[in-house]
């Protein structure tokens, strides 16, 4: 028997070049044997994971069952398949990877990538589900989780990210991400209008249909919306993705009120860890400036790392007016950038740096940079 965890660690998480064939190519042979639940594609740069957990959350609320796939985790695989409310047990997970590797041949299996394995993996999780809420990885058209037949597509903000794989302009990002789009759309707040125009566009060509979030809410939706935020204490920027979720619930006519939300904060957004720590996975431009708007007027002590292939200059720039220094924290990944070339971006910005060296209760921190960067902070935090 292969061990699920032993199974996924031998495959790499990241690579340089990705066969787009391949997913939809073994997907066509098995679905025959895999079930076909009521499907949300989220799709977007920002606000996935928040947008997903509030809509999950709330239909299982109200009496539905639900599987929210995310991704990535940061601390434990099992987060990234939450079935019912709770993340999937070890037994779930390595029932449903035996059953999986029961309809795919060796060559397929050994192929197929980590989150395309994942991805299938969670569809067989979630054979019994009346609804799943999907969230693609990094991508779009050519995204794993794009394959599966669904019956809504959330846009949520998109911006400049991951460019290499999905394009160098914000018209060419965004043409890729909604190309994933199949019958029906709806397009959350964006702060770029050129993703409303294109996005449009897009759906329109494909005879699909197109909504804005706005359209989907009225007036007692607004009232809730702002009932729900101060119960959560949700800052701007998730009222955002709480009320995408909220027009989902309207485009499915699903009644809900402010209670169907009341476990659906997700961990790593904003979120407190004791009195003077507050953590956020975010790892973009975009993300930035939402934190700075959210935290504007006071000051912290940033724990910090980056990939190579963010734009880390510009997200130190935005951060600045909050940061009184930055402390770097060591990430063992191949994909973070040499603390020497940080080192120097940082002394050219004026911006005071260290080594973590530690928690002090005098001090405020906020740590941000990715999901990488929380697990690191984590594991020397419970330490």
């Amino acid at each position: 028997m292969i061990v699920l965890q032993n199974f996924l660690e031998q495959k790499p998480l990241y690579y340089d070049e990705i066969d787009y064939t391949r997913m939809p190519r073994i997907y066509e042979r098995i679905k025959h044997a895999l079930s076909s639940p009521k499907i949300i594609h989220l799709i977007g740069t920002n606000g996935k994971g928040t947008t997903g957990r509030f809509l999950a959350s709330a239909l299982f609320a109200l009496g539905f069952t639900v599987g929210h796939y995310s991704s990535p985790h940061i601390v434990k695989f099992n987060e990234r398949i939450w079935i019912n409310g709770e993340d999937a047990s070890d037994e779930m997970l390595e029932r449903a990877h035996q059953e999986l590797l029961a309809l795919l041949t060796e060559d397929e299996a050994n192929a197929l990538s980590y989150f395309e394995y994942t991805t299938l993996l969670a569809i067989c999780v979630y054979k019994d589900m009346e609804y799943v809420v999907l969230e693609a990885g990094l991508g779009g058209e050519h995204d794993a989780t794009a394959v599966f037949e669904n019956i809504l597509t959330l846009i949520t903000p998109i911006a400049k990210d991951h460019e290499a794989f999905l394009g160098e302009t914000l018209k060419e990002i965004t043409t890729t991400k909604v190309n994933a789009v199949q019958k029906v759309a709806i397009l959350g707040h964006q702060p770029n209008s050129i993703v409303e125009t294109v996005a449009r566009e897009i759906v329109t060509t494909k005879n699909s249909v197109f909504h804005k979030m706005q359209e989907l809410l009225n007036d007692e939706d607004t009232q809730n919306i702002r009932t729900i935020q101060k119960e959560l204490f949700l800052e701007e920027y998730l009222v955002d993705n709480l009320s995408l979720a909220i027009a989902t619930l309207k485009y499915l006519q699903i009644p809900y009120t402010s209670d169907s939300f009341k476990n659906a904060r997700l961990f790593g957004r904003l979120s407190k860890l004791g009195e003077n720590i507050i953590v956020d996975v975010g790892h973009n431009v975009l993300a930035a400036r939402a934190i700075k708007n959210a935290l504007a007027g006071n000051k912290y002590s940033l724990i910090y790392n980056s990939y190579k292939d963010k734009n880390y200059r510009e997200i130190i720039e935005i951060l600045k007016p909050i940061v009184q220094d930055i402390q770097i924290i060591k990430v063992d990944d191949k994909r973070i950038e040499k603390q020497d070339i940080l080192e120097e971006t940082l002394s050219q910005l004026g911006v005071k740096y260290q080594n973590f060296n530690g928690i002090e209760d005098t001090e405020q921190y906020l740590v941000f940079g990715s999901f990488s960067v929380l697990e690191a902070f984590l594991k020397a935090y419970n330490e």
